[in-house]
């Protein structure tokens, strides 16, 4: 590729002197969150969304900090070779598939990468060879969850806002603008669920509009419709639930009845009216209209329900490979004690269960260990036990005491990574091995530092659940020294 060696930069006025261009650079890498990275003349990093590395661009800042530049691209010199087109429509506007006009293969490169960083630079502790990132069969329509918001006021591109004609019908149900809590992007057809989701999303929105519900004004707090979500299983229960603002029983059963009768094949129907500030529904009272209140997901036999406020791995064929591995990492022969960490609706303590003597699980959210045991009495597994409590308060001495000290521990914290607390019981407790599985490897790193005192990593293996964006989990096993 061409290198330009004399790149230059001019401001765009005097009074902003945010705004500058920087002419013919050179991305170099992939960055956190989705964005590419380059470096100005002046050599600062450059935070630029929606290139790829390898373009060579003329980039606009429109953020100056002491250490980098954020900017957009403004004129594209010459395209990387690792560059595809996008096939979503929405792409750049939308904001959740960051990385669709980059090769699949590059984007597992560039998530491989990130985790070696974090765990060579925040942990800072001695590693293995890295076992290869386990790509996604599916790169498309692999999430079991959707969310989508209502407004109607929708998101206008610029050629609408430059248009003279009348834009007419101003009402969307899509995705939020990036940044933007009050903007919402109108989505026609979605790559990251299969059908019927965006079947199911756009009757929605035409029943709405042909019947004139309202939909949500969030600054004004006002309008009928408000959020909709839809869950999938692989084994093709569905659930949808619509989040209404106000109490009007009349219209919401009205749509209510037409999408029962239009998606028969919906397994679980359920509404929810929350006339509160957020359009959080985990504090809410969820109705049921029509099914039962959950759908089913399968795994090797295995039976776990999903209620609309279940956590549920979002892409279900990845969450097999995942476990899988897991269990791998653990090693099991049968006569382990193991305790699984943040087990949520204890997926993972049951996958591992029939290679174990015994498995705890422990999580801080109630609902999710009633979810927990009655998931284990469908699945006739008698070996686990699940306690509600919050980890650090709960993971104690007596804890341990009553059941048994673990042979293994199973951890899959949230984002943040684990309490200081819990890593000190680990610590002290000292089972042979902790596997550790994220969603965050720079907390991840962070953690494992703690643990090197007694701890040695001895694999790491990457999964790549979501495809198009720069997310990634990452498996750790570390080995008592």
């Amino acid at each position: 590729m061409k290198k330009f060696t004399n790149p230059y930069f001019c401001a765009m006025g005097r009074k902003n002197t945010d705004k500058v261009v920087f002419h013919q650079i050179q991305v170099l890498d992939a960055g956190a969150k989705g964005v590419s990275v380059a470096k100005a003349p002046d050599g600062k990093v450059i935070f630029i969304p929606n290139v790829v590395p390898g373009d060579v661009v003329d980039v606009q800042t429109f953020k100056k900090r002491k250490a980098y530049y954020e900017g957009k691209a403004v004129k594209f010199h010459e395209l990387s070779e690792h560059r595809i087109e996008p096939i979503c429509d929405h792409f750049g506007v939308c904001g959740g598939c960051k990385w669709q006009n980059m090769k699949y293969s590059q984007q597992l490169y560039y998530k491989q990468n990130e985790v070696k960083n974090h765990l060579q630079r925040i942990g800072k502790v001695e590693l293995p060879e890295f076992e290869t990132i386990l790509g996604s069969e599916k790169q498309f329509f692999y999430r079991n969850k959707m969310e989508f918001s209502f407004s109607n006021s929708r998101w206008l591109t610029e050629k609408e806002i430059e248009s003279t004609e009348d834009l007419g019908n101003r009402n969307a149900l899509g995705f939020h603008i990036p940044k933007m809590w009050d903007k919402i992007l109108d989505i026609q057809k979605c790559y990251l669920q299969e059908d019927p989701s965006n079947a199911i999303r756009n009757e929605i929105r035409d029943f709405a509009n042909e019947h004139n519900l309202d939909f949500f004004n969030p600054r004004e707090q006002s309008g009928l419709l408000r959020t909709f979500m839809i869950r999938t299983a692989s084994t093709g229960e569905i659930m949808v639930l619509i989040q209404f603002y106000e109490n009007d029983k009349a219209n919401r059963e009205l749509l209510l009845d037409h999408l029962y009768e239009k998606f028969p094949q919906i397994t679980s129907l359920q509404y929810v009216v929350n006339s509160k500030q957020n359009d959080t529904i985990y504090d809410q009272n969820i109705k049921l209209y029509k099914g039962r209140d959950y759908i089913l997901e399968e795994m090797e036999g295995l039976k776990f329900s999903i209620n609309a406020k279940s956590f549920y791995q979002t892409n279900s064929d990845q969450a097999y490979e995942l476990y899988k591995i897991t269990r791998d990492f653990a090693g099991l022969s049968g006569d382990e004690t193991v305790y699984d960490l943040y087990t949520g609706t204890g997926t993972i303590a049951q996958f591992v269960s029939k290679k174990a003597k015994k498995v705890i699980g422990v999580e801080s959210v109630p609902e999710a260990i009633i979810d927990a045991k009655a998931n284990a009495e469908r699945n006739n597994i008698t070996n686990c036990e699940f306690f509600v409590g919050d980890m650090k308060v709960v993971f104690n001495e007596s804890f341990i005491a009553q059941h048994g000290k673990p042979d293994v521990i199973i951890t899959d914290p949230p984002r943040d990574g684990m309490h200081k607390d819990v890593i000190d019981q680990i610590l002290k407790i000292a089972p042979q091995k902790v596997v550790y599985v994220s969603c965050n490897s720079a907390t991840q790193a962070r953690d494992l530092a703690l643990m090197d005192e007694k701890y040695k990593v001895t694999r790491v293996r990457p999964v790549d659940m979501f495809p198009q964006t720069h997310h990634v989990e990452n498996v750790v096993l570390l080995e008592l020294r």
